[in-house]
């Protein structure tokens, strides 16, 4: 199928009729940071101090969800019980603290130049994120400044049900004021994707990591691209104007 047909088959799954966007709903991990290998060596690093067993691939298959859930299943799975939310958030604290000891992580190539022809076409820009960090919640704002800005991020301190649920991509919907024909998500993650499927929002994901493209397209990706600049390169095309059925 050609883009514009994508873009069909996602108005008639859903029974919409127009697709218009007005905004881009962005993950943070992976898709604005090229942060997910600290993020995997810290998890790895961390939750075997815990006696829990989390490889740094497996990091990659939990990104987007909470981290205080992703610790919750893998206790539940691994010991056979149930933690509590404060020997959870402990755990987390060391996860977090680990991480603030790697070297910084870069802003993710093209990222940049995506969201300055986004906001050139005059649509808005959400960040939604499962990140509780706020070291990297609190740098959105200066290393994307003129495109991010701070009431329109969405992390885990906003929502209740983390991804893969769909609240997040809800609630960075409600923040900006558009429904789900009105909007595109970029994420890089399955959980993450599956979360946007789930809001109804047309999702391009843009493999940044070494999870097969495969593993997005199941999730109910509508697009897989390798770089921003494919994604940029999609929506200077497919978002000047709107596309009807």
């Amino acid at each position: 199928m050609n883009q514009e047909q994508v873009i069909k088959t996602y108005l008639e799954r859903h029974g919409f009729g127009q697709f218009c966007p007005k905004a881009v709903l962005f993950d943070m991990d992976g898709v604005l940071y090229d942060s997910m290998p600290n993020h995997a060596r810290s998890w790895h690093r961390s939750m075997e101090d815990f006696g829990i067993s989390m490889s740094e691939a497996d990091a990659y298959q939990f990104e987007g969800m909470r981290g205080l859930e992703t610790i919750k299943i893998l206790a539940k799975k691994q010991w056979g019980r149930d933690i509590s939310d404060e020997e959870s958030a402990r755990m987390y604290a060391e996860k977090s603290r680990v991480f603030s000891t790697l070297p910084e992580a870069g802003i993710m190539e093209g990222v940049k130049s995506l969201q300055e022809r986004i906001k050139s076409m005059g649509m808005e820009i959400v960040v939604v994120t499962g990140s509780g960090q706020h070291s990297l919640l609190n740098k959105l704002t200066q290393d994307f400044a003129g495109l991010v800005q701070s009431h329109l991020i969405v992390s885990c301190f906003d929502v209740s049900r983390g991804k893969p649920h769909p609240e997040p991509y809800l609630k960075g919907m409600e923040k900006v004021g558009v429904k789900p024909w009105e909007a595109i998500v970029i994420e890089n993650a399955p959980l993450g994707v599956r979360a946007a499927v789930a809001a109804d929002i047309f999702t391009i994901a843009v493999n940044t990591g070494p999870l097969p493209d495969e593993m997005l397209s199941d999730e109910g990706a509508n697009m897989v691209f390798k770089t921003m600049k494919q994604a940029e390169e999609f929506i200077a095309a497919n978002c000047g104007s709107p596309v009807s059925l």
